[in-house]
């Protein structure tokens, strides 16, 4: 349902926290490098057609020039959901500049830099898919009370820290 693509293989230390999120959700997923530069027919190619191979969104990862989701968007109608990578020269800043500055008529979804946007990235593309699965949408729903647990279990041990920090003084 969902194809992450990515531009090299470097830019797997980002992207494999989609493929975490989406497989702790259960969604399908498959993972390629197309490269926009390097492979460009292939890349088109495989855009052109993912909605025929039955993917849904298109999750695409890149770094540095980032093209791979824009141009990937060009030539699909599926949803194209963009992370940038972080880069060494610009701190991943030319990544999400390139992403996310797309042409009036081509829209890219653009995450933020790294593993969060990586992570937001899966999560949009389960909302999506969730539309029209409800168990999708019963998976994120859960997803979500577990972050809510976590947060107020956080504050719990923050409070109960700091009470008995407090008392030693």
């Amino acid at each position: 349902m969902v194809a992450i693509a990515m531009g090299s293989r470097s830019d797997w230390e980002t992207m494999k926290h989609t493929a975490e999120i989406l497989r702790d959700l259960a969604v399908p997923h498959t993972v390629h490098v197309l490269s926009a530069h390097r492979t460009p027919d292939r890349m088109l190619d495989f855009a052109r057609e993912a909605a025929d191979h039955g993917y849904r969104v298109i999750v695409a990862g890149a770094g540095g020039a980032a093209h791979l989701p824009g141009m990937m968007a060009t030539v699909t109608l599926l949803p194209v959901i963009g992370v940038p990578v972080l880069s060494a020269a610009l701190q991943g800043l030319d990544s999400l500049l390139s992403i996310v500055q797309m042409p009036g008529g081509i829209p890219v979804a653009t995450m933020a830099i790294g593993r969060a946007g990586a992570i937001n990235a899966g999560l949009l593309a389960a909302e999506i898919l969730a539309l029209q699965d409800d168990g999708i949408r019963e998976r994120l729903a859960a997803y979500r009370e577990n972050l809510r647990r976590t947060v107020i279990q956080s504050e719990e041990a923050v409070r109960e820290a700091w009470q008995t920090q407090g008392a030693s003084e």
